[in-house]
């Protein structure tokens, strides 16, 4: 959002007509802590596309100043040229890890998309134990907890695994923590709070935490969808990729899916967000429901 200031030209004398409503005008580059020139924005999207993938629109530049400023001033660089060359200068600095983090984007919740959990129960049913899940896009860990409790529901206790995995190191922090507020867990039925999660006490009370027992089920990893080895060996049942390709480009989309094919089994099934098509990007899936894909017969593109 555009950060505003207020201007009135209201008089205060007695008798004078009521002040008029504050007009609001967009705050000017020059009113700001730090000047983001555009020369400075089209770098930050060329390293983040490089970097991760991600494919910020023009219509970014408000959301790249706000999460960036608080770096700069963190680290008291007075422009964003200067804290771009440090970028630049070392690729392996830890500064790396969190320019990233600032531009990843982390909206997610307990059974969001719930038509796929159902699926996932079905699925993992006739398929049996021991039974595997990648969730590439972990965030602050709803996604993978979700699949786990899915998991638990279908076939019993520690009956399948969840590598989850994301490129930002703070939500997967949050995520191993596996702390929630009452809000985040609100969906959840009171069976599940009981069975999954311990009442929080205290300093702590209103909030749950995961129980050891589920938590164990679930690997916390660090994964960049670009590095060209993801250290993965095994294959996995199903492979949740879900609102992640909307912020890649198509050949980029394109890479990633062909990659996770090898990571299938055969009768092995890949979730997508719901405003995500995979079917004119790779030739690898085809389509089995709602954003929910299988191998293409013959697989590969």
């Amino acid at each position: 959002m555009t950060p505003l200031r207020s201007s009135s030209s209201a008089t205060g004398k007695p008798g004078a007509a009521s002040p008029a409503a504050p007009v609001l005008t967009p705050l000017r580059d020059d009113m700001r802590d730090f000047l983001l020139t555009e020369r400075d924005f089209e770098k930050v999207r060329a390293l983040i596309h490089k970097r991760a993938g991600i494919s910020l629109g023009s219509h970014k530049r408000e959301m790249v100043y706000s999460r960036l400023a608080r770096r700069l001033r963190s680290l008291q660089i007075s422009d964003f040229g200067t804290y771009l060359e440090l970028l630049e200068a070392d690729e392996r600095s830890d500064e790396w890890e969190y320019f990233t983090n600032a531009l990843t984007t982390n909206l997610t919740s307990f059974f969001r998309e719930a038509h796929h959990f159902p699926l996932l129960a079905e699925h993992a049913k006739k398929v049996g134990r021991p039974y595997s899940v990648w969730c590439a896009a972990a965030s602050t860990g709803e996604e993978p907890y979700s699949i786990a409790i899915t998991l638990a529901e279908a076939l019993g206790d520690r009956a399948g695994t969840v590598l989850a995995t994301d490129i930002d190191t703070q939500v997967l922090a949050k995520a191993r923590a596996g702390v929630y507020t009452s809000e985040q867990v609100a969906r959840l039925s009171q069976e599940q709070l009981k069975r999954f999660f311990l009442k929080g006490t205290g300093a702590r009370a209103g909030a749950v935490k995961v129980k050891p027992d589920l938590a164990s089920t679930i690997t916390f990893e660090p994964l960049n969808l670009l590095a060209p080895d993801w250290g993965i060996r095994e294959k996995f049942d199903a492979i949740f990729c879900r609102n992640v390709m909307i912020y890649f480009d198509k050949p980029t989309q394109g890479r990633i899916l062909e990659r996770f094919a090898p990571l299938l089994k055969p009768h092995g099934l890949l979730f997508a967000g719901h405003s995500e098509n995979f079917s004119y990007v790779t030739r690898a899936f085809q389509l089995r429901g709602q954003t929910v894909y299988e191998l293409a017969k013959g697989g590969g593109a």
